[in-house]
């Protein structure tokens, strides 16, 4: 008999008149809030708006669930498609199935295209929200806990999940391993608090290092090593789960999808530093688009003028970066031939030195053979 453990809740959602409020939307939009938030101060920080960031969310959030359903859907497609599947279900996301790799994926690409339009530095608002993904994360993993969803195998640690047989929550008829029910009467590992309490830790990571991460990498890195870190944990974390998922060799899809994201996390942090920026460079250009927008709104430059500048700015700085590149190229060049004479130019001193001390060697040797020839007469 197990004392001590976590137990479930009793309730998964409640009733406002006509309307049903369930926990894990809720907790899903806790977690946004709270990541707008942290954003918006670190934002700032580096020259931007808390508007800037209203109009991202407004992009990011409807992409990134759309991308969260679509990767659920693609990863197990039959609870959607084929004899017993539903394709109605697709639809119902309060029943949870949000995949985090399609929200941060889908939801990305559309912040991308958006900071082109807009002349954001795309790699200042990556850094800018990575630790309040982590945040964000961590509480929607409660939305999990009040589903009776996404739990481990069974433990007898004192912080093992007691699961509420009598609860209406969808994960109360869980599916573990081949499909079958899973125990009755054991504890489970909270896999949701596991993965909630390692975001929680990497997001205070990224925040208390930030500073000397900005000072000694370049713009973006932050980021970056928010997959690694989120990508570490959920491989772990995964491999505890007894839900029932796809496997391959052996190890569960997401087990693998981690595996890779990590690596290539890795190789984007080398990229990064060769290609990135300095986060004080594109402060300075995120400080000037700012106040261009600010004259937009006080009403002494339209919006059309706005975007005349800016592509204006942009073509020059282009032109600029085109023609540096030129002359570098160029320069390196002029080097490379230097260095090939300077070779060259050394090559036939040490090849005349040879010849020199070859005919100095033969001159030497004729002189001795002499010596010996007037010696041999003498005698």
């Amino acid at each position: 008999m197990n004392l001590a453990y976590i137990p479930s809740p009793s309730i998964s959602s409640f009733n406002l008149g006509p309307l049903t409020i369930r926990f894990y939307a809720l907790a899903i939009l806790v977690g946004i809030c709270v990541a707008v938030y942290t954003t918006s101060l670190r934002w700032k920080r580096v020259g931007g708006t808390f508007d800037q960031i209203l109009d991202v969310t407004i992009v990011a959030v409807p992409t990134g669930i759309i991308g969260a359903r679509l990767y659920h859907v693609i990863t197990t497609p039959e609870l959607y498609f084929g004899p017993s599947g539903n394709f109605g279900d697709i639809f119902r996301i309060w029943n949870g199935g949000l995949g985090i790799w399609g929200a941060v994926t889908v939801g990305a690409l559309a912040v991308w295209g958006w900071c082109r339009y807009k002349k954001y530095p795309i790699a200042l608002l990556l850094d800018a929200v990575a630790p309040g993904l982590l945040i964000a994360q961590g509480i929607g993993r409660l939305g999990n806990w009040f589903n009776q969803e996404l739990y481990g195998s069974p433990t007898t640690l004192p912080w093992g999940l007691r699961l509420n047989d009598n609860a209406s929550a969808i994960g109360a008829s869980e599916a573990c391993y081949d499909g079958s029910s899973c125990p009755s009467g054991v504890l489970y590992h909270p896999t949701f608090l596991y993965e909630m309490i390692w975001n929680f830790i990497g997001a205070a990571l990224l925040i208390v290092l930030g500073k000397i991460i900005i000072k000694r990498f370049k713009a973006g890195t932050i980021f970056v090593l928010y997959v690694m870190w989120y990508t570490a944990g959920r491989a772990w974390i995964e491999m505890l789960r007894i839900d029932r998922a796809h496997e391959i060799l052996g190890l569960r899809v997401n087990v693998w999808v981690s595996l890779l994201v990590f690596m290539l996390a890795v190789v984007a942090f080398v990229l990064v530093q060769r290609m990135s920026e300095s986060t004080a460079e594109l402060s300075d250009h995120l400080t000037h688009v700012s106040a261009l927008e600010a004259q937009v709104t006080e009403g002494t430059m339209t919006s059309h003028q706005l975007r005349v500048v800016l592509n204006e700015e942009e073509s020059q700085e282009r032109e600029t970066v085109k023609k540096q590149r030129s002359q570098a190229k160029h320069a390196q060049k002029e080097q490379q031939e230097s260095e090939k004479a300077l070779y060259e130019e050394a090559k036939r001193l040490v090849t005349k030195a040879r010849r020199e001390q070859t005919v100095n060697a033969e001159s030497d040797g004729a002189v001795d053979t002499d010596e010996k020839d007037d010696k041999t007469s003498n005698e």
